[in-house]
């Protein structure tokens, strides 16, 4: 499985207009049908600066289905963004391939 990931950063005081925007913005890629899920965390490191951190997870279907959404739907994707957020929002994407999953059962 391959996970996309999106790091995210901006001043503090962008949060509440960014975060609804996000939520849309991921609505939008899960539309594509080539991810199974996505997460949004908050980073957890006090940035001196002020600023917030945020990660969007996505799982990909496969690298063909990731690879998919780089050809015809990231470009207009990102151009929405750069168009309401500018250099405002800096963003970095890394692919991840999951090696192995373990989850703790509690009974």
């Amino acid at each position: 499985m391959i996970i996309y990931n999106v790091t995210c950063n901006m001043d503090a005081s962008l949060e509440s207009e960014w975060i609804p925007w996000i939520r849309e913005h991921i609505a939008k890629v899960l539309g594509t049908g080539l991810f199974m899920d996505a997460r949004l965390t908050r980073v957890l490191v006090e940035d001196k600066d002020g600023s917030s951190t945020f990660s969007i997870q996505y799982k990909a279907i496969d690298k063909d289905a990731l690879q998919k959404y780089y050809d015809d739907y990231a470009p207009a994707l990102r151009k929405e963004g750069l168009a309401k957020f500018g250099e405002r929002v800096l963003s970095f994407r890394t692919e991840l391939e999951l090696i192995d999953e373990y989850h703790v059962r509690r009974d």
